[in-house]
This record gives structure tokens, C-alpha cells and sequence, in this order.
């Protein structure tokens, strides 16, 4: 199997030039929202993160204890050296504040080698953009020249 082919876009008529700029728009919506949803995630992380550093020391501290998403009991922390994380699909494990701690730094390391990537990929999508769209301009003015 080979990689995708590379199109030399002046080869191309107007009604293919608009089929790949719809492509491109398609691709570059994805990788934007896919960007903004990997931001969000990092933003919930290091929220937990600051959580977890107002926790120390928080033995007798009153808290409200959710039981729906509207719904809340007041209580009191008992142990205030650990968390119970959540490390996905359903799993959640105990850990004391500094391996939590130490767990969402990493999550959020390795959400930031995604979001390059996805930077990477966004700006050479928008590049690719530019240039269709300076191609498409010339083939129209050099049909207006014709006409």
C-alpha cells in the first residue's frame, strides 16, 4: 500500500479544486474540534491538580459531596493523604496526593505531544488551504481573461 498521492492542483478544474477545498474545510473542522476537546481535557487535569493541592492539610475541612449533578449531601474528609483517581474505563485506583499528583502531570505531558501534533497538522492543512485557494483565484481570473 502507498501513502497518499500527491495532486498538482494547477492540473485540476474548478469543480475538482472546490471538491478538495470541502475536503480540506471537512479535515480542518475535525482537527480544530479535536484540538479544542484535547485543551479541555488538559484544563480538567490540571483543575484535579489544584484540587489535589488544596486537599493537604483539608483533614477537617466541610465539603459537599455530590450525588447527582444537582444534588449535594454536605461531609467531612477523613483522609486527607489520599484520592481515589479515576485512570479510565471504569477503574479507579487509591493513591496518595503526590502519586496523583505525579499521574495527572503525566496525562497532561502526554496531551501536549498530542495537541503539537495536532498543531503540526492544522498548519500545514490551513498552508495546503492557502495555496488551493491561490490556485482557485487564478483559474477563475484566467477564465474571466477568456471570457
Amino acid at each position: 500500500m502507498s501513502g497518499p498521492q500527491q495532486v498538482n492542483l494547477t492540473d485540476l478544474d474548478l469543480a475538482q479544486l472546490a471538491d478538495v477545498r470541502k475536503q480540506l474545510d471537512e479535515e480542518l473542522t475535525h482537527l480544530t474540534s479535536s484540538f479544542q476537546q484535547l485543551k479541555a481535557v488538559q484544563a480538567k487535569f490540571r483543575n484535579c491538580i489544584e484540587c489535589v493541592r488544596e486537599l493537604k492539610g483539608g483533614q477537617s475541612k466541610p465539603v459537599l459531596v455530590p450525588l447527582t449533578n444537582s444534588l449535594y449531601v454536605p461531609g467531612k474528609i477523613t483522609d486527607a493523604e489520599s484520592v481515589i483517581v479515576d485512570v479510565g474505563t471504569g477503574y479507579y485506583v487509591k493513591k496518595t496526593l503526590p502519586q496523583a499528583t505525579a499521574h495527572y502531570n503525566a496525562k497532561i505531558t502526554y496531551l501536549n505531544t498530542n495537541i503539537s501534533a495536532l498543531e503540526e497538522a492544522i498548519a500545514k492543512k490551513q498552508e495546503n488551504m492557502g495555496s488551493l485557494i491561490n490556485v482557485m483565484q487564478a483559474k477563475v481570473q484566467e477564465a474571466g481573461a477568456k471570457a
